[in-house]
């Protein structure tokens, strides 16, 4: 198991085994601060905005509490699943989550305005939200769906 403080790093020396994107025509740093929102509390659209959709957030079951370092957070859960581990990199307009999965999101300029990537590079059989034989089918498509969905968030927020 990799620390936390290390999963951005860990996760840059491994390719991308799926990935996903959509542009919003706005500025970069604006989309990022959004994007990258992320404090102690309730997961919602202005927390923890990647995991605002999930289940156990959307049931109000997940909370949002800092971690070992700047940047480091853990998203805890009312139930048996373990924590999500979470790595905020501002300079690089970059969150990084790891539960049984470790991806990461990203803005970058593009001529468009933003891109925003989502990336998974590792999948963890071993933790408990993984389920054997399923998780990975249509991996994909949940992820252009989710993407969909915050980049929807974001711009509604912007006005874009």
């Amino acid at each position: 198991m990799h620390t936390t403080s290390s999963l951005l790093a860990d996760l840059d020396a491994r390719p991308a085994r799926w990935e996903v994107d959509g542009t919003l025509p706005a500025p970069v740093t604006a989309v990022a601060a959004l994007l990258l929102a992320v404090a102690e509390g309730r997961v919602g659209d202005d927390n923890l905005l990647i995991l605002a959709r999930a289940a156990a957030a959307r049931q109000g079951a997940m909370t949002v509490v800092a971690g070992s370092g700047p940047g480091v957070y853990r998203a805890e859960f009312a139930g048996p699943v373990g924590p999500v581990e979470i790595q905020v990199d501002q300079a690089r307009s970059m969150v990084a989550v790891q539960s049984w999965y470790a991806g990461v999101h990203a803005a970058t300029a593009c001529p468009e305005g933003t891109r925003v990537t989502h990336r998974v590079h590792r999948v963890l059989p071993g933790h408990p939200g993984f389920a054997g034989g399923i998780a990975e089918i249509g991996l994909r498509a949940r992820m252009a769906r989710d993407l969909r969905q915050v980049l929807g968030v974001i711009a509604d927020r912007l006005g874009c």
